[in-house]
């Protein structure tokens, strides 16, 4: 369900004008490289054009396609950039490329050839190295002004979370043919060097050669994706950037059950064979507390903790609560979430006579186990434990307890209704849901549901043999000591077994960093999230967070930073990011620049995303746009009545 406007519906009347409409041309023929881009300006928001060489219906691609003739005879450019599949597409005629190459020289407008091998016809020499690209890549001092400047002037192009290397080309350019390196590597057993993407200018066009194949999947295309789409539009677009990482631990000051790897269950929580001991309850102690406020100052990170306040009372021992007593005095050092009082259940009620579980019904309706008075009283009562305890939390986030109340296929297609309406009564923005149930946003009442990833990390667990014990259990055939549960599966397939000496270094923490990882640059603002249990005992959760982090700083400069926000600012951003995709998809917002000057107009209310070079200014106040992110401005902006005009330091066209 999409998001729900409050924008007003009608936009400020726009006149004829002579600038360049902000929009991207992309003409594909479905190959990976070309529909990667696509996708790219699709994800950071930027309108595109979409003309398919392999429909029998598109357009045909001429001077008034391209651009819009005005009174008195001028022109306007419809498009401020163009994407090829490579440099000469056989599916275009002749006149088309043409019209393609009068435009680009009369607008100045940039063309992406996504996928080159590198040619004459580009400036380049025949290829020096053929193969896969291993090593590390380094951004030239003219690929840094041409957008690439956001990553590190050297980084590794494969290995780790980058995972496999591409195949591509090393070349050379053709002395005084126009080709500029941008981006280059180390020949395979040479000292010498070669061009991996370059821009090449002839007779007044731009092109962008890109020598070597990828598709939106792979990380490598991510660490260039964005300098791509600068260098298209350059630097100025309806579309925002960010690469996002919020890593929630659920459970403070609760405790979760320990796995059993005598049993392979959880007992308490899980069916367990006859004569299992009973295991203990895994809290985070003292220790870790002071651990995790060590690690967030060496690696400039908060991590975010959803808390049950009326737990600690149960772990006070002569009515004081170590782990509270620790948390007090460094609790402003990180985010926080209400995940209510005693993490009550707050769904239907439940019929656990048939497999799996059913929820109860009466007359047709289903019986529900949270009322209102439960409900509000576990919202407000753990409010006002933190407000007591000093615990600076995030005002209008809530995350029930296993994400109860909300609807749960295929038992409960519906939210609990006193959950939502809680969402008014106690003044909530934001609710927390599950993104491998629900992956979209979507309205619980009054407040917007944010997913959350999950990290696959055992929440009960605390060691590394009971993680690689759980897992073995889980994803391994009755043949080789487990469950059997992946046997017959049609969505997962059953593992070797994990040696216990190697399989988290070896296995598990590489593929729980690759998922992260791969999320965070892919401009993704949805949480992940862990539990308290992983940051005691073993503290399973650090060499996660590590990993990512490490991989992520490795690629990226400083002027692209984590964005690390708490769940409300998420919360923001996926809902301005869905508002504006569905502003795009119903052509609600006009945008142009013409000079140095940068119009957009749409209904009053809609969020915007606008990405723009250092130096742009309001036109109405002079104060500078945005904040800086990759070496631009960018922000999400809320149009008004009037349309907003940002002036440039310079003319892009």
């Amino acid at each position: 369900m999409p998001v729900t406007p409050t924008a007003a519906a009608t936009a400020p009347p726009v006149g004829p004008h002579g600038g360049i409409d902000l929009n991207v041309l992309v003409v594909t023929d479905g190959t990976a490289a070309v529909q990667a881009i696509g996708q790219q300006l699709t994800t950071e928001g930027v309108p595109s054009t979409v003309v398919n060489l392999k429909s029998s219906s598109r357009p045909v691609i001429t001077r008034s396609f391209l651009a819009r003739s005005l009174p008195g005879g001028s022109k306007g450019g419809n498009f401020e950039g163009i994407v090829l599949p490579d440099a000469a597409p056989s599916q275009l005629s002749g006149s088309e490329e043409d019209a393609l190459a009068w435009y680009e020289k009369k607008f100045k407008v940039r063309q992406v050839d996504a996928y080159s091998p590198p040619t004459p016809v580009t400036g380049m020499n025949a290829p020096v190295y053929s193969g896969l690209l291993t090593g590390r890549m380094s951004v030239t001092g003219a690929g840094s002004s041409a957008g690439f400047g956001y990553l590190n002037q050297s980084f590794p192009f494969s290995g780790g979370a980058a995972g496999p290397a591409p195949f591509g080309y090393l070349a050379d350019p053709v002395p005084g043919g126009g080709a500029t390196p941008l981006l280059d590597a180390a020949i395979p057993g040479s000292p010498d060097r070669a061009t991996l993407v370059w821009q090449y200018d002839e007779g007044g066009r731009e092109q962008l050669g890109i020598g070597f194949g990828y598709a939106s999947f792979q990380a490598q295309f991510h660490y260039l994706a964005h300098g791509i789409v600068t260098w298209v539009t350059r630097g100025v677009n309806l579309g925002d950037w960010r690469n996002y990482l919020d890593i929630a631990y659920d459970d403070m000051f609760l405790g979760d059950s320990q796995w059993s790897m005598i049993g392979d269950c959880t007992p308490g929580v899980t069916t367990c064979p006859k004569g299992t001991p009973m295991t203990g309850t895994i809290r985070m102690t003292p220790a870790d507390v002071s651990y995790a406020v060590q690690w967030e100052q060496q690696h400039h990170f908060t991590i975010e903790f959803l808390y049950n306040g009326g737990a600690s009372a149960r772990f006070a021992v002569n009515g004081v609560d170590a782990l509270l007593v620790a948390t007090r005095p460094v609790a402003k050092d990180f985010y926080w979430v209400n995940h209510t009082y005693t993490h009550a259940y707050l769904g239907c009620k439940q019929d656990f006579s048939t497999v799996p579980w059913t929820c109860v019904t009466s007359g047709g309706q289903l019986v529900w186990a949270a009322g209102p008075g439960l409900i509000n009283s576990q919202i407000n009562d753990n409010f006002a434990w933190a407000k007591q305890n000093g615990i600076p939390f995030e005002p209008g986030v809530l995350a029930s307890g296993e994400y109860s109340g909300l609807r749960l296929l295929p038992q409960q297609p519906v939210d609990n209704p006193y959950l939502v309406q809680a969402m008014s009564t106690d003044h909530i923005q934001w609710i927390v849901m599950d993104a491998s149930r629900e992956p979209t946003m979507r309205p619980v009442g009054a407040a917007f549901g944010v997913p959350r990833h999950p990290i696959d990390v055992g929440e009960d667990v605390d060691t590394v043999a009971e993680e690689i014990s759980e897992f073995n259990w889980y994803n391994t055939s009755k043949a080789d000591g487990g469950s059997g549960a992946c046997q017959g599966s049609k969505v997962t397939q059953c593992l070797t077994p994990l040696s216990l000496a190697s399989g988290w270094t070896s296995f598990i923490v590489p593929e729980q960093v690759r998922i992260v990882f791969d999320a965070m640059i892919n401009n993704d603002a949805r949480p992940f999230f862990m539990h308290q249990s992983n940051l005691t005992g073993e503290r399973l959760g650090y060499p996660v967070m590590d990993g990512v982090l490490s991989a992520y700083r490795a690629v990226y400069g400083a002027s692209a930073p984590v964005d690390n926000l708490p769940t409300s600012g998420d919360g923001a951003v996926l809902r301005d990011q869905q508002l504006w995709a569905q502003a795009v998809k119903a052509g609600d917002v006009t945008a142009w620049v013409q000079g140095n000057t940068v119009t957009i107009s749409g209904p009053p209310g809609t969020p915007v995303p606008v990405t723009v070079p250092t130096g742009t200014t309001v036109a109405s106040s002079g104060q500078s746009f945005g904040g800086p992110y990759s070496g631009e401005l960018s922000a999400y902006t809320t149009l008004g009545a009037q349309p907003l005009k940002l002036t440039l330091s310079s003319s892009p066209f």
